[in-house]
């Protein structure tokens, strides 16, 4: 199994003069269920190289099992500020792609032509997809085999409006997730604010926050 997490190289949280990009439970915790599965791992940005972390979420009460494991894993640790180029890498060589989230896809990945047409080619080949909390963005332009918004028509979730409220970010962001899924005709669903919700519609998945990231993760394993 060869699985491509792509994360984000955006660090800047709109004109707040704050930093953002990926949050670090939504990636630890994907990789190691991957990890642990036997899975042959590439992480890539649009930049290379080391990710931004949102230091939000390395404070101490967004610790968990995973991002305690990370932070002791330094073969980990080095994979991850080594990322490769995303434009350099091709859909062909991965059975599946996972996106962590974080506030950074909005501003980056949701635009990015090569993962546009990376997504598109992972469709196109029936290969499995997912992306949790944030980074449904994603699909914001992505098109689907038949000319319509990828996720048109089909079970999605992402983090919600009231997710985004209590975090007092609803001005900051360039778009809603929830809004944007609605608006490129996803059937959006969700579950309880901050508590695990992951949605399956053929070989998309999709998370809705932090706590998602390990049962989004699993899911899509169980697609390989």
């Amino acid at each position: 199994m060869k699985i491509l997490m792509v994360l984000t190289s955006h660090d800047q949280l709109g004109s707040t003069g704050k930093k953002t990009g990926f949050w670090l439970e939504e990636f630890a915790a994907p990789y190691y269920v991957f990890k642990d599965a036997g899975a042959q791992i590439t992480l890539a940005s649009p930049k290379g190289g080391q990710p931004p972390l949102d230091p939000a979420s390395d404070g101490d009460d967004s610790q968990t099992d995973a991002t305690k494991r990370f932070k002791s894993d330094a073969d980990s640790q080095k994979a991850l500020a080594e990322t490769e180029v995303l434009s350099t890498l091709s859909a062909d060589d991965y059975d599946a792609v996972f996106y962590p989230g974080g506030h950074g896809p909005l501003w980056d990945l949701a635009s990015d032509k090569d993962s546009i047409a990376l997504i598109e080619a992972f469709a196109a080949n029936d290969r499995p997809i997912g992306a949790v909390c944030h980074a449904p963005a994603v699909f914001k332009q992505t098109i689907g085999k038949d000319g319509k918004p990828l996720v048109a028509d089909k079970k999605v979730t992402g983090f919600t409006n009231t997710e985004e409220d209590g975090v007092g970010l609803t001005d900051i962001v360039p778009f809603l997730v929830e809004d944007m899924l609605k608006a490129n005709g996803g059937i959006y669903h969700k579950g309880e604010d901050w508590a695990s919700f992951v949605i399956v519609d053929g070989k998309l998945v999709t998370g809705q926050n932090p706590a998602s990231s390990e049962e989004a993760a699993k899911k899509l394993l169980a697609l390989l």
